[in-house]
């Protein structure tokens, strides 16, 4: 065996390149069960970002379900979507991306179209005559603010835009019925409220004419319910953080009592409907998936004892979890060292099996960084009292190559969505395409991520542009006051959310050389007056409310604020990008090429609020390498094209 060779940090060769990124873009989600078949849907960036209806049949056989080849099987409801599809004995039902209109393939083969121009479904739920569905509606059909509401739609009329079960909320997610047919449980909440602030768990009476006796059984200011499911004796379970923790409550015969108390989340943020974070199992277990700090398992529970039992799996985080039959469960799980996988697993055993892996195999074992866990201080609260702050931290790794004598590696700060979300330490292809190369890297969990409890997640409330940018920057401090990363050369990159906070690194420290924006939010309040429904008051709570907050709003806007960057930024942006509109990005990269700062840009027709397309993400991640190599000197090892940098006579400088 060859020792490694010294190589400038950076310009390592890897073997992800960025065409198999684009490969290993493929995702997994919206995982079920219906009859023994498994369904769930795949995004491949190879055929334009289309989201495919795939199954498991019960004899093993994996297909395209069987909808017009071109189907693209994917909601719109509050942007972000949600379950696109529904099996209704040998119908398949499902939302065509490109009219949003629900289509039924009948059990003769012929697909036909039976819900209306204007309308968004998502999150269905089988009434008991087998017929009607009950979903969520966002109506789109007048003027102004979009209406979200129940619905209950029969698949025999043409163009039912559904009767309207529940319109008294701003929002709706999970309608669920019950077995017996005669209950409906769903989740509502109101401006300005997110979901993971606060809601209601309702519970009505279903008849053919709608519903009655309706009551909330749990949820109020300040406690998220989520995840309402029936078991088989008209009792229901949900998911709330009341004691500052999302765990399990059954309420039966009126009354709620806790399941099981854990100082760990069972339940996450709801940016997609239908999300299913644990599975009754019909013989009085329930399997969970728990989340301890940003790491994910599964736990089996006795609903009569309470006895625990842990799944011992390979992996570190699950989403889709369900029921197959008795014994088998599925989930979508996510491992160290591989791209997720859709797995069936034997509760009796423990023993998984693969159904599907997202892409191709990524890379060998030898090339993965292993996540590090790393806790560290940060700015001190607004009452003194000492905070910290976690991470994962990806040392550079490569069998091949080592850095050069007396070189500490180039730092690149990651900054996960949302902002109400987490980094955990799950296979990133973005994350092993940088550490293959030379790059440390390190994945912040900011104040406001989620998986550490309520508490952690409000630091972020009315702190969004401050706890974000102090935590990120401690980060950068610790780890290089450790010596495992040379602070001189770091540069941070985000999307969305993460974008907003690498704009205020460059717009408010010098702490950052570069940074690498995916439509970021720049001007804070454009933002809350142009963005969609579900997001358009997301900003009371992590800025402040409107007008009264606009002195605010611009003092932690970075288009504002541009004429400080000393740092170079690339910015990627989608052209059909409705959650942070394409002018912000424009603006900015206008602001920082007035400041000097070296900039490039580039903006994808027809991509939205994250690339789909392969060709798109191959083109930004090559401009990415090129990019970071112009600021900090080195030659990437792919035969790349130059990109256009503005100002770019100041990268010397910059260097210096």
């Amino acid at each position: 065996m060859t020792a490694p060779q010294a190589s400038p940090c950076g310009a390592w060769t890897s073997p992800l390149t960025p065409a198999l990124m684009a490969v290993n873009a493929v995702t997994l989600a919206f995982a079920s069960a219906v009859d023994g078949t498994l369904h769930w849907i795949e995004g491949r960036p190879a055929e334009k970002g289309r989201s495919v209806w795939m199954q498991r049949l019960p004899t093993g056989e994996v297909q395209e379900a069987a909808l017009p080849f071109d189907a693209d099987v994917r909601s719109k409801v509050h942007e972000y979507g949600g379950t696109p599809f529904a099996v209704v004995g040998q119908r398949l039902v499902y939302s065509e991306c490109a009219d949003q209109r629900l289509r039924v393939r009948d059990s003769d083969g012929l697909t036909r179209i039976f819900s209306p121009e204007g309308c968004r479904y998502a999150d269905s739920s089988l009434s008991h005559n087998g017929r009607n569905l009950v979903c969520v509606r966002e109506d789109h059909r007048s003027d102004g603010e979009a209406q979200n509401t129940v619905v209950m739609l029969d698949m025999d009329q043409p163009a039912d835009a559904g009767l309207v079960l529940f319109d008294q909320s701003d929002f709706v997610a999970w309608p669920r019925v019950s077995s017996n047919g005669q209950r409906v449980a769903w989740v509502a909440w109101n401006h300005p409220a997110m979901p993971w602030d606060s809601t209601q768990l309702w519970v009505g009476e279903l008849s053919s004419t709608g519903l009655s006796a309706m009551q909330v059984i749990a949820g109020a200011a300040g406690e998220s319910v989520l995840e309402p499911q029936w078991a088989a004796d008209g009792s229901l379970y949900f998911l709330s953080d009341r004691r500052g923790w999302w765990n399990l409550y059954r309420w039966h015969q009126g009354v709620v009592k806790p399941v099981l108390e854990l100082d760990a989340e069972l339940g996450g943020p709801t940016w997609q409907l239908g999300t299913r974070s644990y599975a009754l199992t019909g013989d009085g277990h329930v399997l969970l998936r728990v989340n301890r700090g940003s790491v994910e398992s599964l736990m089996l529970v006795d609903l009569a004892s309470g006895a625990q039992r842990w799944l011992a799996l390979p992996f570190v985080a699950f989403n889709s979890v369900g029921l197959l039959n008795g014994d088998t469960a599925f989930a979508i799980a996510s491992a160290i060292d591989q791209p997720p996988v859709l797995v069936t697993i034997s509760l009796s055993t423990g023993v998984h099996s693969l159904v599907r892996q997202a892409g191709a195999a990524a890379i060998g074992t030898e090339w993965v960084s292993q996540p590090l866990a790393i806790e560290f201080p940060t700015t001190p609260a607004p009452d003194g009292a000492n905070r910290t702050t976690h991470a994962w931290f990806y040392p550079p790794t490569s069998p091949d190559q080592q850095p050069l004598p007396n070189e500490k590696p180039p730092l690149l700060v990651m900054l996960h969505g949302g902002p109400t979300s987490h980094a955990g330490p799950a296979f990133k292809s973005a994350v092993q395409f940088w550490t293959t190369r030379g790059f440390a890297v390190v994945d912040v969990n900011y104040g406001g991520s989620t998986g550490f409890g309520r508490a952690y997640r409000e630091r972020l409330r009315g702190q969004w542009g401050v706890v974000d940018l102090q935590d990120a920057v401690a980060a950068v401090d610790y780890l290089a006051g450790q010596g495992w990363v040379d602070g001189h050369r770091v540069a941070i990159r985000g999307g969305s959310a993460g974008g907003f906070t690498v704009l205020s690194a460059l717009a408010f420290t010098q702490r950052f050389a570069a940074g690498i924006n995916y439509y970021g939010v720049a001007d804070l309040e454009t933002l809350a007056t142009d963005t969609h429904k579900f997001e358009s008051r997301y900003l009371d709570g992590l800025v402040a409310a409107l007008p009264e907050g606009r002195a605010l709003y611009r003092a932690r806007s970075p288009a504002h604020h541009m004429a400080r960057c000393r740092g170079a930024l690339i910015t990627f942006q989608g052209s059909a990008d409705r959650a942070v509109p394409p002018q912000q990005s424009r603006a900015i990269v206008e602001a920082a090429k007035a400041a000097g700062c070296p900039v490039a840009y580039l903006e994808f027709e027809g991509e939205g609020h994250g690339f789909r397309q392969a060709p798109n993400i191959v083109r930004a991640l090559e401009h990415e390498l090129v990019f970071l190599g112009c600021v900090f000197g080195y030659q990437p090892a792919e035969d790349l094209a130059t990109i256009e940098i503005s100002n770019l006579e100041a990268l010397p400088g910059m260097r210096q």
